[in-house]
């Protein structure tokens, strides 16, 4: 399953921080972290998880990651497409 991640990265070796459509287990997060810092995803799944047990703070950290980086295929972020919806209104 690592490695199969790792090949949706193989044209920039990890250069561009983007979620994965697929091989992810809930929004993808740890799977582009892990691609882009060339970790294994479960380390960063520990990672989250031990800083959640501290205050929710791998929650909050999650949840931010999710709005900031973008999914593969997309141009934007979610948090740069509400704020470019808030900007034409």
């Amino acid at each position: 399953m690592i490695t199969a991640m790792t090949d949706n990265y193989s044209n920039g070796g990890g250069s561009r921080l983007i979620r994965p459509r697929y091989g992810h287990r809930v929004a993808g997060v740890c799977a582009a972290l892990a691609a882009y810092f060339k970790l294994d995803a479960n380390l960063v799944r520990l990672a989250f998880g031990v800083l959640a047990c501290i205050w929710g703070l791998g929650v909050l950290l999650y949840f931010l990651a999710w709005a900031i980086i973008p999914e593969e295929g997309e141009d934007q972020s979610i948090a740069e497409s509400f704020i470019n919806k808030a900007k034409n209104q």
